[in-house]
């Protein structure tokens, strides 16, 4: 198996919230002190997130519907650092391939993305992975990743739709929670995992690694996926 270490890093509520304007009321910097103790040279986050923080503001509009239908793979720098965003339609657009952390992007877009998306990405300098027909291979990405990119480990830093595909595509290997010392109560809100359609799943079973008491009465949890 070629792809990365996969750990999902999520700070929520006691009830489970995760949105992120809420948590910052009861957390503090806890979140990202622990994830730089992971170890992760790369991290994905969900579309939504990286359209809010980073993308410009207009969406791109392809000059021909044409999709690429196929898989393809394109490397802009030599580097594993990457900052990855899931866009499965190819609708972001950005100011350039490295973020304002520093960190070079990489796109995982399907094969039925348009291929003017790819030609706009390849312009840009941006790193991309295309794989799937009408939805992210993530099981391939990942692979992909680990194979032609050299990423070792990987955060995965969703929102709960995210989160949930790569558990249900069993790409999960480790779960890092930090729980919040609040409650949220409203509704409507996204679980840590979420958006798994297939009725029948039965729970992933974890293990516990450790439990620690980090600032601001936070509490670290870390387990791992029993295969």
């Amino acid at each position: 198996m070629a792809r990365p270490y996969i750990i999902c890093h999520m700070v929520e509520s006691i009830d489970g919230r995760i949105d992120c304007g809420m948590v910052d009321k009861i957390s503090g910097d806890e979140y990202y002190t622990v994830l730089d103790s992971l170890g992760c040279s790369a991290s994905v986050e969900g579309r939504v997130t990286m359209e809010h923080y980073y993308a410009l503001p207009d969406k791109f509009v392809a000059r021909e519907d044409a999709p690429l239908g196929k898989k393809e793979v394109f490397k802009a720098v030599d580097n594993n650092n990457f900052h990855i965003c899931p866009d499965t339609h190819g609708t972001l657009q950005w100011e350039s391939g490295t973020l304002d952390d520093g960190r070079p992007l990489l796109i995982l877009a399907s094969e039925n993305a348009p291929a003017d998306y790819f030609s706009y990405l390849r312009q840009k300098g941006i790193s991309y992975i295309a794989t799937g027909k009408d939805r992210i291979d993530l099981a391939d990405a990942t692979d992909t990743l680990g194979r032609e990119f050299g990423v070792k480990r990987l955060a995965v830093l969703g929102g709960g739709l995210i989160n949930g595909g790569f558990l249900e595509a069993g790409l999960i290997d480790e779960v890092s929670l930090l729980l919040a010392p609040g409650i949220d109560g409203r509704g409507g809100w996204r679980a840590m995992f979420d958006g798994i359609a297939d009725q029948s799943k039965q729970p992933t079973a974890l293990k516990l690694i450790s439990v620690e008491q980090l600032d601001n009465d936070v509490l670290g949890i870390r387990y791992e996926v029993v295969r």
